[in-house]
């Protein structure tokens, strides 16, 4: 599998599992949904950043875009192509 593919896959993870998390916060804030959702999130946000890193090639401009909380992974993932 191709580097930046993946990176928009985790990118795109990183921002659904942040999206389903606000969604449950402002209509049934059910526990259970968070305290499974808060990791996945937190991993899918990792990954995003370890990913564009390995995928960077060392343009800096790539990785840091990635440690924007929610929608990082999938401009890195957009910018790695562009490069």
């Amino acid at each position: 599998m191709n580097g930046v593919r993946l990176l928009r896959i985790v990118g795109i993870l990183e921002a659904a599992t942040l999206a389903l998390l606000l969604l449950n916060l402002v209509t049934v804030h059910w526990r259970t949904l968070t305290s499974i959702l808060g990791p996945v999130r937190g991993l899918a946000y990792i990954s995003a950043i370890i990913v564009s890193v390995l995928v960077s090639g060392g343009a800096a401009r790539v990785w840091l875009w990635s440690l924007i909380p929610g929608v990082g992974g999938l401009l890195a993932g957009r910018n790695a192509t562009a490069r």
